[in-house]
C-alpha cells in the first residue's frame, strides 16, 4: 500500500469523489481520501491522502486556500454558478450605470471577516441531511450566517463587460459562489461564479499538480513514487521531536508519553508535536498541562 500525499489538478466535470474513484482503480488500492470538496465546475488543487496519510484528512481540510474566481455580472442561479437555473436578473439601465472602479470597490470591500450565508447547493448538513438533497427536492432551507474570511483579494482584470477574474485568499468554509452572490448583491445588479481554479492549499501549487493521466503515466512508468509526498508533509507547522529506545514499547502500544523519553526536548512544551523513532514519522502528540505529558493524537504506525 501506498503512504503520503498526492497533489491532483482536478479537471473540470469530474467532482472529487470521481478523482478518488479514478486513482484506486490506477493505484489499485482502496484506502484513498481528498481533503477538500471542488465543485464539477472547479478546477485546480486537490490533495489525495494516500495509505496512513487518510488519518490527516480532518486536518487538512481546514487550512487556508487561493483561488482564481471569475465572476458575471447581471443574474443569479440556483446553485451561485452559471451551471444552475436562473432565478433573478438585474435591471440593463442598472448595468449600464456601473463603472469599473464601482466595481473594483464592490470586490475589494470583502477583504476581512465577515458573515456569509453558505449556498444551497453544499455539502453543509441540517437534520442529518446534506443542504443540496434538501435543494435538489426544491426545499429552501433557511442558513445561519457564517463568520469567514477573506485575506487578501488581487489581480482583478476586467475580462469584459460584464465579468470579472480576481484572486482570493480565504479561510476554510468560504464559499467563493457566495462571494460573488454577495458582491453583486452589493453592487444591486446580481452575479454569479463563472469559472473558478483553486491555485494553492496548503503552500501547494497547481503548478505542481499532476493530472489523473500523468499520474497513471507515472505510474505505468514506475516513477510515481517521485511525485508522492511524506506523510508527515503536510505538517511542518508542528515542531518535530525524536523519542529514546526507551520509549519505543510505549509509542508502539499508543501510550502517553512522558518528556523524559524525548531527544533535546528543552523546557518549552508545544502543544502538538511530530514524534519520530529511528528517523521515521510515527505519531502527533498533544501536551496535556494537567498531567504534564504527551498524549497520541493521531498514530500512523
Amino acid at each position: 500500500m501506498i503512504d503520503g500525499i498526492l497533489n491532483v489538478y482536478k479537471e473540470q466535470d469530474f467532482t472529487s469523489f470521481d478523482v478518488v474513484a479514478k486513482l484506486r482503480g490506477i493505484l489499485k488500492q482502496k484506502k484513498i481520501g481528498h481533503t477538500g470538496t471542488l465543485d464539477p465546475m472547479a478546477e485546480g488543487v486537490l490533495l489525495v491522502c494516500l495509505g496512513k496519510a487518510t488519518k490527516l484528512v480532518d486536518l487538512l481540510t481546514e487550512g487556508d486556500k487561493c483561488y482564481r474566481a471569475t465572476m458575471k455580472l447581471g443574474y443569479e442561479t440556483d446553485t451561485e454558478d452559471v451551471t444552475g437555473e436562473k432565478t433573478a436578473e438585474s435591471n440593463t439601465a442598472v448595468m449600464a450605470q456601473l463603472t469599473q472602479m464601482e466595481i473594483e470597490a464592490a470586490i475589494m470591500s470583502f477583504v476581512g471577516k465577515y458573515n456569509q450565508i453558505p449556498p444551497m447547493y453544499s455539502a453543509i448538513k441540517k437534520d442529518g441531511k446534506k443542504l443540496y438533497e434538501y435543494a435538489r427536492a426544491g426545499i429552501e432551507i433557511k442558513r445561519e450566517a457564517r463568520q469567514v474570511e477573506i485575506y487578501r483579494i488581487c489581480d482583478i482584470t476586467r475580462e469584459s463587460a460584464d465579468t470579472y477574474s480576481f484572486d482570493v485568499y480565504c479561510s476554510k468554509g468560504t464559499y467563493i459562489r457566495s462571494l460573488c452572490r454577495d458582491i453583486g448583491r452589493k453592487l444591486s445588479c446580481f452575479a454569479v461564479l463563472s469559472g473558478l481554479l483553486r491555485k494553492e492549499v496548503h503552500g501547494f501549487s497547481v503548478t505542481d499538480a499532476l493530472t489523473l493521466q500523468e499520474i497513471e503515466e507515472c505510474q505505468i512508468n514506475g516513477c510515481l513514487q517521485e511525485a508522492i509526498l511524506p506523510v508527515d508533509a503536510l505538517l511542518q507547522q508542528y515542531p518535530a521531536y525524536e523519542i529514546t529506545e526507551q520509549a519505543e514499547n510505549f509509542l508502539k502500544n499508543g501510550n502517553k508519553l512522558s518528556p523524559r523519553f524525548f531527544k533535546n526536548l528543552g523546557e518549552k512544551r508545544d502543544l502538538r508535536i511530530r514524534v519520530y523513532y529511528a528517523g521515521e514519522f510515527t505519531a502527533l502528540y498533544d501536551y496535556k498541562e494537567e498531567e504534564q505529558v504527551y498524549k497520541p493524537f493521531k498514530m500512523f504506525l
